[in-house]
């Protein structure tokens, strides 16, 4: 790696350090102009170097404190000078590896120390799930903090926040480094406080939260040059009201989950309006979206959660609205408040998409299963799900700026992450942020049982099924996780193991404080335990010497989601490090990505009398075309957010001249 300016605050890259619009965000971040299938595997010269980075490991280990503690003296006055160069990662590593041995009680392997250098070289690591990852960043974090770059570490969740945070603190201690968390709860203050220590761990949404609450603070100062002004004249007001240092490195866990499937979420910072939309607008808007009639006045696009209405459609709503007072003379408003009623009544579905509890609705992350407190959905849609449920309407929110994280990490100086699934996206990685995919070897031999796709004709005959596999499992003594497609499936399904005699543990959005509780029973011998996609990313399984003895962790996936590589991470739940394990995908034919992608005739060509899809193999085959159907269409969607993104920056970055 060649030595260059290091992406710290100061001279070079101002106060707040941020790749500028006018740079190519999407270029090769790793150096290389050839396109990636050209590039050479870098896994042999990194290989060269981790290990005598580990050579350097065992020869600092024989220092005193005093020596090590001096060590680290010369080396951060080195790399502020030098930057990141490779033999000074390699010192660093060596450094790093010694006191994580002696605070942590683990030395680093080879494999940890490898992701670590793709992830200093802005590449992707692809890392098996139960390899070490959260040491693999703290190595990687570590070594650019002791160069003087403020780093963020991205994990997918406020709990993995402040565990990974908690966990690696004595480390960092004793490398001389300090560490912070950012969880949704906190004030201004807190965060400013939390981003100015050498290593901040939050989520992405919260970073990117916080860099549009801070862009629209600078963007009242203008310039760089207004800001250094004021400074100079004792004006630092403005400069404090930002909470973070600016996107000087990121490294980022889950990479593939926040770089792909999240893109799609637009990131909107909202402000209250003047005048607040009465609820009987909303409840006018139901009622009239209730009147129509589907295929006649409206059509549902599942796919884009979204309903389309007919001209005849539009007529009819024209006409109904003729009575219903002055907020409705807007012919486009009134239109685009019944599509949206109609979107609220027969598209988002209550304990899938989101939950109520003491009348407050709550969205579920799609992607993580879990609650997201504070998001709202956009364009009088919340408000009107609300009144469907009978809870109260809160104020409508006005767009006060916006982000995708497509964007977002663009502007990061520095950019590395890893994942256990990025393989299957890696040309997109590459086309919008420029990041190549590194593979990271297996420690030890993997030993997963992968046992063939079972599709059953309906949701009858596949939740016998999974009970009487769950309850085989269990008798043998071995520990069972079931997923489930969303709260309302896990909820059933919990309900009939119950009605069976199968002793289970529950875990969804509603059990979400309980989760560590829940996730540190689960390996024992045993357990049966049904989950949302809660379980899939980031949770690490703990199996028992007894349930190992039986085989292990048995998986039971019970859908097939938007994305394979979601798939592929519920299934990483088991046989990790080294460890056995087993598991298996059952599905049936209605369950809603069927429903949207296969027609009828095709579902009920596969259907057997004896309760099975016919033949297995076919029936395979089809469960994958849904998949490739929809990773297609939210990689176009994905597309053109960026492109809507790109022009809005334009746009502000033209009135910010004047």
């Amino acid at each position: 790696m060649k030595s260059v300016a290091l992406p710290i605050p100061g001279i070079v890259f101002g106060s707040y350090p941020e790749r500028r619009p006018a740079e190519d965000a999407a270029q090769n971040r790793s150096g290389s102009s050839l396109p990636s299938f050209l590039r050479a595997d870098p896994v042999k010269r990194f290989t060269r170097d981790i290990a005598r980075a580990q050579q350097r490991r065992e020869e600092i280990s024989q220092l005193s404190r005093d020596g090590i503690d001096q060590l680290l003296v010369e080396l951060r006055a080195q790399m502020s000078r030098d930057g990141l160069s490779d033999e000074l990662i390699v010192e660093a590593f060596g450094v790093v590896a010694c006191l994580s041995e002696k605070t942590l009680g683990m030395a680093p392997f080879d494999s940890q120390l490898l992701a670590a250098k793709i992830m200093l070289e802005n590449r992707l690591a692809e890392m098996a799930t139960g390899e070490g990852k959260t040491l693999a960043a703290g190595v990687c974090a570590a070594t650019a903090a002791l160069a003087g770059v403020p780093v963020h570490v991205m994990t997918s969740n406020d709990y993995l926040v402040a565990r990974d945070a908690e966990t690696l603190r004595p480390l960092y201690r004793a490398l001389g480094l300090t560490v912070d968390y950012v969880t949704q709860p906190m004030e201004a203050d807190r965060r400013r406080e939390a981003y100015s220590a050498d290593i901040t761990y939050c989520t992405a949404k919260e970073l990117a939260f916080d860099y549009l609450r801070d862009t629209m603070i600078r963007r009242g100062a203008r310039s760089e040059f207004r800001v250094r002004l004021a400074r100079a004249g004792g004006d630092s007001a403005r400069p404090r009201d930002t909470v973070m240092r600016g996107l000087c490195m990121a490294v980022v866990d889950e990479a593939d989950s926040i770089l792909i499937d999240e893109a799609r979420v637009p990131l909107v910072l909202s402000r209250k309006p003047d005048a607040k939309e009465p609820s009987e607008h909303h409840g006018t808007a139901l009622q009239i979206a209730a009147s129509l009639v589907e295929g006649k006045d409206y059509r549902l696009i599942e796919a884009d959660m979204r309903a389309t209405l007919t001209p005849g459609g539009r007529e009819r709503i024209d006409r109904l609205a003729s009575t219903t007072g002055s907020a409705w003379r807007n012919r486009l408003h009134r239109h685009e408040i019944v599509a949206q009623g109609l979107a609220a009544l027969h598209l988002y579905q209550r304990d899938r998409h989101y939950i109520v509890e003491r009348g407050v609705v709550t969205i579920i992350d799609e992607m993580t299963g879990r609650i997201a407190p504070g998001r709202m959905w956009s364009r009088g849609l919340h408000q009107l799900i609300e009144y469907k449920e009978g809870c109260q309407t809160s104020e409508q929110q006005v767009t006060s700026t916006q982000i995708t994280f497509q964007r977002f990490f663009q502007k990061y100086l520095n950019l590395g992450g890893m994942s256990g699934t990025v393989q299957e996206a890696r040309s997109e990685l590459s086309s919008v942020y420029g990041l190549d995919v590194v593979r990271v070897p297996l420690r030890t031999p993997g030993r997963r049982e992968l046992l063939p796709t079972v599709v059953f004709p309906d949701q009858r005959a596949h939740a016998q099924a999974v009970v009487s596999e769950a309850r085989k499992r269990q008798r043998r003594g071995q520990p069972v996780l079931i997923g489930t497609d969303s709260v309302a499936e896990s909820e059933a399904l919990s309900a009939l193991l119950s009605e069976e005699g199968v002793r289970h543990t529950l875990l969804n959005a509603r059990q979400d404080k309980a989760e560590a509780d829940i996730i540190s029973a689960a390996g024992q011998s045993g357990s049966v335990t049904v989950a949302t996609n809660m379980a899939g990313r980031g949770t690490d399984i703990a199996v028992s010497a007894e349930a190992k003895e039986q085989g292990g962790l048995h998986v039971i996936s019970c859908q097939h989601n938007t994305s394979r590589r979601i798939d592929r991470q519920l299934v990483g739940r088991c046989a990790r490090q080294g460890d056995p394990g087993s598991a298996q995908t059952l599905l049936h034919l209605d369950q809603p990505l069927f429903l949207r992608t296969l027609p009828a005739w095709v579902r009920a060509m596969a259907t057997r009398a004896d309760g099975f899809a016919r033949p297995q193999w076919l029936v395979r085959q089809l469960a994958r075309l849904p998949q490739i159907v929809e990773e297609r269409r939210n990689r176009r969607q994905r597309s053109q957010m960026l492109k809507q993104d790109l022009k809005i920056e334009r746009d502000l970055a033209c009135i910010d001249r004047f």
